[in-house]
């Protein structure tokens, strides 16, 4: 096994700084992104999206972002599984994305409201039937007892939705919209001396500064 206090990595791509960022942080936002895509990160739209559970404990997991619309961040869940009970209950979350290859990473803070059903309704029906028939089998974050029953479920539902092109979107199934406050980026430099900038939100204006690595 490798000696984890020798991995290490100098980070000398790029520099970020205030002259060179937007004033607002979705254009800067969507800028990063596209470049990330266009330099073919794997999953550029994976992020962590972190909630409080009932007990006051932080959870973390993997969700992709579905949009960025109106200034604020969606993706989509069972409105049944572990975060998004978490969500219900204490709708503060963050969200951040990494993308090594780039030396880069954007931490999100926020709130998350449910988009409307019509968007949801959308998004649903826009997705692969497979994808579809799973959003109906899976009883997300619950116990289950072996993965055939989890395949049963889905052959199920494959069957009783055989006539149809797409399927209805199961209620318990949507999205949520991530209302930010305070957005990070953060661009890798050597020497650990990293480029860091926070946008604040102070009533509906941004402001912008410097943080110390």
């Amino acid at each position: 096994m490798a000696k984890l206090s020798d991995i290490r990595k100098s980070y000398t791509k790029y520099a970020l700084t205030l002259e060179s960022v937007d004033l607002n942080p979705f254009v800067q936002f969507n800028k990063w992104f596209n470049e990330a895509v266009d330099q073919q990160v794997d999953e550029p739209n994976a992020m962590t999206l972190s909630t409080v559970n009932e007990t006051g404990r932080p959870t973390s997991r993997i969700v992709l972002l579905k949009g960025v619309d109106q200034d604020k961040f969606i993706f989509y869940t069972n409105y049944q599984s572990g975060k998004g009970k978490e969500l219900e209950a204490n709708p503060a979350c963050a969200l951040n994305f990494f993308w090594p290859s780039v030396e880069r990473q954007i931490r999100i803070e926020g709130v998350a409201e449910r988009v409307a059903e019509k968007i949801s309704e959308e998004y649903f029906q826009s997705r692969p039937r497979g994808s579809q028939i799973g959003a109906w089998a899976s009883p997300q974050s619950s116990v289950i007892k072996n993965r055939e029953l989890l395949e049963q479920r889905a052959t199920n539902i494959d069957k009783k939705f055989e006539a149809s092109a797409v399927l209805p979107r199961p209620k318990q199934w949507g999205g949520y919209a991530v209302n930010a406050f305070k957005i990070e980026f953060w661009q890798g430099r050597e020497n650990r001396l990293h480029d860091r900038l926070l946008y604040a939100k102070t009533n509906k204006n941004w402001e912008i500064v410097r943080l110390a690595p």
